[in-house]
């Protein structure tokens, strides 16, 4: 992974691509224990949850990136109110996916709480936790291509 900065993506941009894949590493796993415990409901079900926690990383980092060019005030509702739109998106998905009768609630329970949580300790490794280099932690690769530039 290669740190924020030197692709030009904003710090929380950065660390929600990071996010988003890391979710597709273990989309496989999810997905695998969704059918084999519920069929394609499951299957569904999961994929379901998997593409909820990875759109809702990056909405937030949106939301978050733009609100900041605005000003503090402006951020501090977004991130507030960013989190209550981002919650009653995916409740109406959910209600809506469950009303057609094609959500399986144990595979996509177990997928969104686990990935949600999991990604985030996962990803609190590899984020510099240092106001003067915030975001992704850089690697040797990225340090040798700055060196070489």
């Amino acid at each position: 992974m290669n740190d924020g900065m030197t692709s030009g993506l904003t710090t929380e941009t950065a660390i929600a691509r990071d996010l988003t894949k890391r979710a597709v590493w273990v989309a496989p796993a999810f997905l695998l224990v969704g059918i084999i415990g519920w069929g394609l409901d499951g299957l569904l079900s999961a994929a379901l949850a998997l593409v909820l926690v990875a759109l809702n990383f990056r909405l937030g980092a949106a939301i978050i990136t733009r609100a900041a060019q605005i000003s503090i005030n402006a951020l501090y509702g977004a991130v507030l109110g960013g989190y209550v739109a981002r919650l009653a998106l995916m409740t109406v998905v959910v209600l809506g996916v469950k009303a057609v009768g094609l959500l399986a609630t144990v595979p996509f329970a177990i997928t969104l709480l686990v990935t949600h949580l999991g990604l985030l300790a996962w990803e609190s490794k590899h984020v510099a936790m240092t106001l003067a280099a915030p975001g992704l932690k850089p690697t040797n690769r990225s340090l040798q291509e700055k060196r070489s530039t």
